[in-house]
């Protein structure tokens, strides 16, 4: 057989890609009046990112763990590679890690210190390895390597989702006052969300977000994804921008940022997850 990839749906990982990749995906959880609202499989309200009192939650030990076994048992015995939201975002991590151990040393648990397609570029990488019949030790190295080279940037239009949320990192302490601002923010190393550029109109924020693109990619091939709350026409004016700059990166996948996500961030908000490829540009121009 072979290992089995799994992850969490804050990866947001398209279902084609879930398919062909034979990724497991784990929901996290929407709080929302007394209900448990499992992200991807049940249904949420239209206008959830209004509302005030609506939490969410990581995924828990006794789920990841049912996955984990059914995966083990699948890859007959070679093992799984587990990637996760950053555990500096959420409790999952904490989650996967108990869960693995209660199975020993054929579970890992990566942290892909990201969140969205952050996570999902990892798992792909990991799912990749896995398909070509590499070993657990191997396919996990490959998580590892990509988490190391994802970076992540979204703007956002309401700061009072993430006053309420807690998430939010280095930028904490501009929040309560910044209520003019379209703050471009940032994964950082850590998995943190923090502030990377603060701007004054949506506009400058969005094209903040693009020259950060540019910047992290350069001259490399890079996987992209533009990711979206209700504003997908923003989302594909972005993604048009990049495909005319980055010709050779292709087109970026585009989805929605999810509601677990969502809550947090709030309508409106844009979003860019890069994955850049560890082969150098000389190695792929032709000749």
């Amino acid at each position: 057989m072979a290992v089995v990839v799994v992850t969490d749906s804050s990866a947001r990982l398209p279902a084609d890609a879930v398919a062909t990749s034979g990724i497991r995906v784990v929901p996290l959880h929407i709080l929302l009046d007394g209900r448990d609202l499992r992200d991807g499989v049940d249904p949420v309200p239209a206008d959830l990112y209004q509302r005030g009192h609506v939490t969410t939650a990581g995924a828990t030990p006794s789920e990841l763990g049912a996955v984990y076994r059914q995966a083990l048992a699948d890859s007959a015995g070679d093992g799984v590679v587990a990637v996760h939201i950053s555990g500096e975002l959420s409790s999952t991590l904490g989650a996967a890690e108990y869960a693995a151990r209660e199975l020993g040393g054929a579970v890992r648990v990566v942290d892909s210190k990201s969140t969205a397609m952050g996570t999902g570029f990892v798992a792909l990488a990991a799912a990749r390895a896995a398909q070509d019949g590499a070993p657990l030790d191997v396919v996990a190295a490959e998580a590892e390597s990509a988490t190391g080279r994802v970076r992540a940037y979204i703007v956002v239009h309401r700061l009072d989702n993430l006053r309420r949320s807690g998430r939010i990192g280095t930028a904490a302490s501009w929040l309560g006052t910044a209520l003019a601002l379209k703050p471009l923010l940032r994964i950082d190393e850590q998995g943190r969300l923090v502030l990377a550029q603060r701007v004054r109109t949506a506009s400058k924020a969005v094209a903040a977000l693009v020259e950060q693109v540019l910047e992290v990619v350069g001259e490399q091939r890079a996987a992209l994804a533009v990711h979206h709350i209700d504003n997908a026409a923003a989302a594909a004016e972005i993604a048009a921008t990049l495909a005319a700059a980055l010709p050779a990166c292709g087109p970026a996948v585009v989805t929605d940022l999810g509601p677990v996500l969502g809550v947090h961030v709030g309508s409106g908000a844009v979003g860019v997850a890069v994955l850049v490829d560890p082969t150098p540009p000389s190695a792929v121009r032709p000749a």
